[in-house]
C-alpha cells in the first residue's frame, strides 16, 4: 500500500495531512503528488510532499534484523 504525506501552511502553523492508496494505486498516488507540488508551484503553502510504500505480502520483518547463525554470505573479490 501507499502513503502520501504533505504539510499544508495555515495562518503560520503547518498541518500534517496523509492520503493512502491501495497497493495497486501507485499511478494514482504519483498523480496526486504531483496535483500536491504543482499547487506548490501556483503559490500554496504545501511542502514536504512525500511517498512511502508498505508491501503488506512481505515476506520478512521490516527494518534491520540480526542475521542467524546459518547466514554466510561473502562478498566476491576478484
Amino acid at each position: 500500500m501507499y502513503m502520501v504525506y504533505w504539510t499544508a501552511s495555515e495562518n503560520g502553523e503547518a498541518t500534517p495531512h496523509a492520503r493512502r492508496f491501495a497497493s495497486s494505486g501507485m499511478l494514482e498516488a504519483m498523480k496526486f503528488m504531483e496535483e500536491l507540488r504543482a499547487r506548490q508551484r501556483a503559490g500554496e503553502p504545501i511542502g514536504f510532499v512525500a511517498l512511502s510504500s508498505e508491501n503488506p505480502d512481505s515476506v520478512g520483518l521490516s527494518g534491520v534484523a540480526e542475521t542467524g547463525p546459518d547466514y554466510n554470505w561473502k562478498k566476491r573479490r576478484r
